[in-house]
């Protein structure tokens, strides 16, 4: 008899639900992993980031910021860690290779791919709704874009990763995903925030 995947697994799997979300459920698994990163801004990067700006001549600055960097690298190895858990289980249950409703492993790809602009999230994420805020929104949405066509492109070798067994095989794709994503990322971000504030 297979073995029930614990409640947990099937929440997390499913990205608290977004995996549920039709059409393209994919897509809502990449908005809701943005959605959960910029919570995770606001909650802990956002408040330091302006710390940091009032205090500039602090003597122990620059091992402060190393330390929230070391935490803006853990938090996608760890949701990586807990896609695959979570995939596994849910997956070892339902007999299924890769359901369209497990989309945590968006939340993997989408975080990593979100690496390269972590601070300017962090900065400007309040003000999205202010006057001009707009103009930084190019650090949210070409991740979003360049992520997505990365996972339903799937360039060599991501299409092929796929064949790993269980929940590897299924956070794996979008994992190399999110790698490929951050040059792009590095790349096309301060060039169009550049134009638009022109």
């Amino acid at each position: 008899m297979t073995k029930k995947a614990p409640r947990w697994a099937w929440l997390v799997a499913t990205g608290f639900g977004s995996g549920c979300l039709r059409p393209a459920p994919g897509t809502w698994g990449s908005l809701s992993g943005l959605a959960a990163w910029c919570l995770l801004s606001v909650l802990i990067a956002t408040p330091f980031s302006t710390w940091v700006l009032e205090h500039r001549a602090h003597p122990h600055l620059g091992y402060i910021i190393y330390g929230v960097e070391v935490l803006f690298i853990l938090a996608p190895l760890a949701m990586t860690w807990l896609a695959v858990r979570a995939s596994d289980l849910v997956a070892a249950q339902t007999g299924e290779k890769d359901p369209g409703y497990i989309v945590i492993d968006e939340w993997a790809g989408m975080w990593i791919t979100l690496w390269p602009v972590r601070w300017e999230i962090a900065q400007n994420l309040p003000r999205l709704t202010s006057h001009g805020g707009w103009r930084w929104a190019p650090a949210l949405l070409v991740p979003f874009l360049v992520f997505r066509l990365l996972d339903i492109w799937k360039p060599w070798p991501i299409h092929q990763i796929q064949v790993l067994p269980g929940g590897d095989g299924i956070v794996a794709d979008d994992v190399v995903a999110g790698l490929y994503g951050i040059p792009i990322v590095m790349l096309l971000t301060p060039m169009i925030m550049h134009l638009l504030a022109r």
